[in-house]
């Protein structure tokens, strides 16, 4: 039995930059009513969900996850007014919006900083995290000496980005206050008003940002099972058809915590070894780049993927769900030093395991990374895969209809780059082939999260994989090989195999209940077994 919202299990996400997808008021950012417009070609996607990132009031020192009011959307990008109508158009095309929640900081400008600041005494004395004394040292990112009161205050991210508390699971100094202080539940109840504000609008729920960061000496989770087990009671109760997503990366641990679901990413080791970029491209370079598994040129390792992600799913079982994404505003876009043909068998993979995928906008056409684009917002070396959604051959490639010069940030301007319009009317097209992904993952539930995954081929030095997915007697047999190089992988399997779905040469052959898959370089294909 599922202890989450059923719609779920055949949900498909998709995430949305909103500076950067479509500017319908021309000036040079996108915006919510951008998205309104658009709502019809996200629909041809075959998506249910759309996660969008943060819309609330900010200073934009850091792309809006530094929020002054979680209360009102932010003028570039439209008004409260627009969410309403945004969320009553997606249903109306049969999707959700899910909006991000940010629960562990703020900016310096929100007004609870302020007057936790202020050095008088109010009720946000300890709404964030702070010393008691300007002079006294303690452990973690604390900064003082730029606000009227005596102390210093717990950062979360960056400098302007202070620490919200929800106590500590053993306060060891006088100015840590318990998770169960009345001052750390307000707080989380704060939290909850938020959200119930935003989901009577419409939303169906939140992606929750850096979702294990909330406690601070929490080296177990079980501050973070307290905090959120009571934030799920309290939604199961009022919003049973609202989801939690988390971003942590140990699905085990959100699940467990409260969560319906968690996302896989950088942070997990297993992922980074599928989709690594080209050396020196990670967020944070440290020179573990490393050797990707989809890449033409072979010599990666799929195997530590397939395990990890197994042990996850047979830890959470059906009381959660996975979530594996593309990209994210967060990640250098998948596309860097891959063809379209090599995108077709990494979205294969992602689009055919038990989890939820979660396409970042402008991924389904091949958008590519521009590492040299200015930093904005805070974006710093993460303005590579934030730039402007490519529609068109209009001005602008169809995004906006200012002048170049006041775009939010720069685009590709290369005569190659990947259109929307061009790929529309091509059956051959990246865009096309995400498409036909999703539509094949409603037709064949056995391809979702229900489906069970049994690895039936996969070694530590080739590059084909083979697997079975399956559910209620439906079968589906998916083969692939993301390198530019023939592999034969033969297989005892019982049944018959009829082709379904596939891109480059792969093909195959039975007899005497021996299956032998032909895969030619840079190959996928999905056969159903009866």
């Amino acid at each position: 039995m599922n202890t989450y919202p059923e719609w779920l299990d055949d949900a498909v996400m998709y995430n949305i930059f909103p500076a950067s997808f479509y500017d319908s008021n021309g000036d040079g950012i996108g915006d919510l009513p951008g998205i309104v417009e658009k709502l019809d070609y996200i629909q041809s996607l075959g998506v249910n969900l759309v996660w969008i990132n943060p819309i609330y009031d900010s200073p934009f020192q850091d792309g809006g996850y530094d929020v002054r009011d979680y209360y009102h959307v932010a003028e570039r990008y439209g008004s409260n007014a627009d969410v309403v109508r945004l969320c009553r158009e997606a249903k109306k095309r049969g999707m959700r919006i899910m909006l991000d929640l940010v629960p562990g900081h703020t900016s310096i400008e929100h007004a609870w900083f302020k007057a936790s600041a202020s050095g008088k005494k109010t009720t946000y004395d300890n709404r964030y995290v702070w010393t008691d004394h300007i002079f006294r040292g303690a452990p973690g990112l604390f900064l003082g000496g730029d606000t009227e009161r005596s102390g210093k205050y717990l950062i979360n991210f960056f400098s302007f980005q202070p620490a919200l508390n929800y106590g500590y699971l053993n306060p060891k100094e006088p100015w840590q206050i318990p998770i169960n202080h009345p001052d750390a539940i307000a707080t989380r109840d704060e939290l909850k008003k938020t959200m119930e504000f935003w989901l009577k609008k419409g939303v169906s729920g939140f992606r929750v940002d850096m979702a294990n960061s909330l406690v601070k000496d929490d080296v177990d989770g079980k501050g973070l099972k307290i905090i959120y087990s009571d934030i799920r009671s309290w939604l199961d109760k009022n919003w049973p058809e609202a989801v939690l997503l988390a971003e942590w990366s140990e699905p085990n641990n959100a699940i467990r915590c409260g969560f319906h679901m968690d996302f896989l990413l950088h942070s997990a080791p297993a992922y980074t070894q599928l989709f690594r970029m080209e050396p020196g491209s990670n967020v944070v370079p440290d020179g573990k780049d490393g050797i990707s598994f989809f890449r033409k040129a072979g010599g990666g390792q799929c195997i530590p993927f397939l395990d990890y992600l197994q042990a996850q799913l047979r830890s959470i079982g059906r009381r959660g769900l996975i979530s594996m994404p593309t990209g994210n505003h967060d990640l250098p876009r998948i596309s860097i030093g891959r063809t379209a043909s090599e995108l077709k068998v990494a979205y294969g993979f992602i689009f055919t395991l038990p989890v939820v995928p979660a396409l970042y906008y402008g991924d389904e056409t091949g958008m590519r990374h521009l590492a040299d684009a200015p930093n904005r917002d805070g974006a710093y070396v993460r303005a590579g895969c934030r730039t402007p959604m490519q529609w068109n051959r209009a001005r602008n490639a169809g995004f906006s209809t200012v002048p170049a010069s006041r775009l939010y940030l720069p685009q590709d301007n290369s005569k190659t780059r990947p259109l929307v319009s061009e790929q529309e009317n091509d059956p051959d097209s990246l865009l096309n082939f995400v498409r036909q992904l999703i539509a094949l993952r409603k037709t064949f539930p056995a391809l979702g999260p229900r489906g069970k995954l049994v690895v039936l081929h996969a070694e530590p030095d080739g590059s084909a994989v083979v697997y079975m997915r399956s559910w209620k007697g439906r079968k589906l047999v998916v083969a692939l090989n993301p390198a530019d190089r023939n592999e034969t992988v033969s297989l005892r399997l019982e049944g018959n195999l009829s082709p379904r779905f596939s891109c480059g040469d792969v093909a195959a052959e039975q007899q005497s209940g021996n299956a032998t898959f032909r895969l030619g370089g840079i190959g996928f294909a999905i056969f159903e077994l009866k």
